[in-house]
């Protein structure tokens, strides 16, 4: 059994090239900027603030790497969509991705992180065409259940089935235990 708790920050990498030494798998996190993906490192980890939490969207730049438990490493990249001061992050992301895609053969898993709030656009759209195409391993994990009510569930239910994503749905909420120890699960059968 994997120990999430056991993790230590490793590197920021601006690219797969310079990712660390060790050839451990990978699971990648990706997903809108200000999704919540270092919240969801924090709280998988329960370390409050292993990954740095921010609430301007744009934060992370580079290809952040997590030694969890010497078994595998949790790898956090840069958002795409808007952030302030004029930065493209799709572009950012496009390029560094484009590589860590192609050039790769750690990758084991893709979680795709969607916040419940929000509509699927047409980048998270993309990208999971993309995983679905080049038949890469992913997990559609939706972020912060904990803000929408019940009728709110429904209705991404529902979106979710109209693109066909039945199937490795993680709903998390960094205040269910539960909910995470289940995603912790998944990965955990994955990578092995």
């Amino acid at each position: 059994m994997i120990n999430f708790n056991n993790v230590s920050f490793v590197k920021s990498a601006p690219s797969v090239k310079e990712r660390p030494q060790d050839l451990y798998p990978e699971v990648l996190i990706v997903g809108k900027s200000n999704v919540g993906k270092s919240s969801l490192i924090n709280t998988l980890c329960q370390r409050k603030s292993l990954a740095h939490t921010s609430s301007k969207p744009g934060h992370t730049r580079l290809l952040n790497y997590y030694n969890i438990d010497n078994k595998f490493f949790l790898v956090d990249a840069p958002g795409y969509g808007y952030a302030k001061g004029g930065i493209d992050l799709d572009r950012l992301f496009g390029t560094m991705m484009d590589e860590y895609f192609t050039d790769n053969p750690y990758l084991k898993l893709v979680l795709l992180l969607i916040d419940s709030r929000r509509e699927f656009g047409e980048n998270d759209t993309e990208i999971l065409n993309y995983l679905i195409e080049n038949n890469i391993p992913y997990f559609v994990v939706i972020t912060k259940t904990d803000k929408i009510n019940q009728k709110g569930r429904s209705e991404l239910n529902k979106r979710l089935k109209e693109m066909n994503v039945v199937e490795n749905v993680y709903y998390t909420s960094s205040l269910s235990n539960r909910t995470l120890d289940q995603l912790k699960t998944g990965i955990e059968q994955l990578i092995k």
